[in-house]
């Protein structure tokens, strides 16, 4: 075997929760928002990629520590050192937000399923893609289930594929990249904000957290420097391919659609759509399928954030190693949150509305969630000698002010 394969073989074996996190955050809501700006401004918010990247960083990575180092979830860990209405707070905004995500992720998929297979209706690839979700996360090992997800995130490859299909002026691109341009609308606005909401995502927390512990777990590690500086490593990578995938989702759609005059998309699949004839089939195609794939990533980590939530604010049995006999709370609130989150569709909320309303209760926690994390992160009497540092401290400050200028905005735009 040669050295540069070893190199290869070795990197991808230190990838996991935060590849898996970041790759999931790109989930087919995401690419709707990131869709809709992208037809709308063109190039002009390919500089949001840039500047969320270390701020992703800086929240993941914090929520990772403090799972490996107190080995508890951070809804565990909030429920131990805070007051019970703080716990309760959390949840009466986490689940609903959590389960709207979900119905917008299938609505999304089933009907991306519809454009690849005209002949099946929406509503049945939807339940056929929730169905086939269900019965894997209940069956499969943690282990089978990390490994299939952590293969999943190739798919998002496809995204960044597609732009070198089209003629594209990358001198432009580069300029608009690192030189921002402001628009002073509402809906430049509007759309900054949701990209915010979209990539420093509540639920992304607490999934980061619970899959560390079921690392420690799985692998009986114990924590020291060299764990901590592996989990710091997988949470680069992961953010930083979420972010490439974004930027490359906002290059293709702020080049074919806002050139074409398209500057208007409600849905991931009217994006598929609208780029068929602009971009031709292989790009469409590519789209399509990366819709499908994001979402067989993004719907477990929905569903298992929030039954790790539940599980740790109840004391239930609790993790993907565990059977379902052994660990019933926390599979039935998977399996629940999934079904409901296809009825929400079913009964007539739209994707955009579930979307809307999940953008506006993300937006409220957030800040509070990010608060909370930092004063975890800096209380030794949990992180001992791994709590935070001063560049930790500023980059967690900037994260929450930033977060909390963006619910703000969302209010008033």
């Amino acid at each position: 075997m040669t050295t540069f394969k070893k190199k290869i073989i070795s990197f991808w074996k230190v990838l996991g929760p935060g590849l898996i996190t970041g790759a999931s955050d790109d989930d087919p809501s995401g690419i709707a928002t990131y869709s809709q700006a992208g037809a709308q401004f063109g190039t002009k918010l390919l500089w949001t990629a840039i500047v969320t990247y270390p701020l992703m960083v800086s929240i993941q990575e914090m929520c990772a520590r403090i799972g490996l180092v107190s080995g508890h979830g951070l809804m565990g860990t909030i429920k131990k050192y805070y007051p019970p209405y703080i716990l309760y707070l959390i949840l009466l905004v986490s689940i609903p937000s959590i389960i709207l995500n979900i119905g917008a992720d299938i609505a999304g998929m089933g009907a991306v399923g519809h454009l690849i297979f005209p002949e099946i209706p929406v509503f049945i690839c939807s339940i056929s893609f929730t169905t086939l979700l269900i019965l894997g996360i209940v069956f499969l090992s943690y282990r089978r289930i990390a490994m299939i997800l952590k293969w999943l995130c190739i798919v998002l490859f496809s995204y960044i594929a597609i732009p070198f299909m089209l003629k594209i002026n990358w001198l432009a691109v580069l300029h608009d990249t690192f030189i921002p341009k402001i628009e002073y609308s509402s809906d430049y606005f509007v759309a900054l904000v949701g990209i915010l909401g979209t990539t420093i995502s509540p639920y992304l927390f607490f999934w980061q957290a619970s899959m560390e512990v079921e690392e420690i777990q799985q692998h009986h590690l114990i924590v020291d420097k060299r764990v901590i500086h592996s989990m710091q490593s997988d949470v680069r990578w992961g953010m930083l391919l979420t972010n490439v995938v974004f930027f490359f989702i906002i290059l293709t759609t702020g080049v074919v659609l806002f050139q074409a005059g398209i500057f208007h998309v409600d849905t991931v699949e009217e994006a598929a759509r609208a780029l068929q004839p602009l971009a031709g089939d292989n790009a469409y195609l590519l789209f399509a399928v990366g819709v499908i794939g994001t979402g067989l990533l993004a719907v477990p980590v929905l569903s298992g954030a929030l039954s790790y939530m539940i599980a740790e604010a109840f004391d239930w049995q609790e993790g993907l190693d565990k059977k379902f006999h052994e660990a019933k709370g926390f599979y039935i609130t998977l399996i629940v949150s999934m079904v409901v989150g296809l009825f929400v569709n079913i009964i007539g909320i739209s994707p955009i509305k579930a979307l809307i309303y999940t953008a506006v209760l993300y937006g409220m926690i957030a800040p509070i969630l990010i608060a909370i994390i930092m004063h975890i992160s800096n209380n030794k009497t949990i992180m001992g000698r791994f709590a935070n540092t001063r560049l930790d401290n500023f980059m967690g400050a900037l994260t929450m002010l930033v977060m909390t200028l963006a619910a703000i905005a969302l209010v008033l735009l």
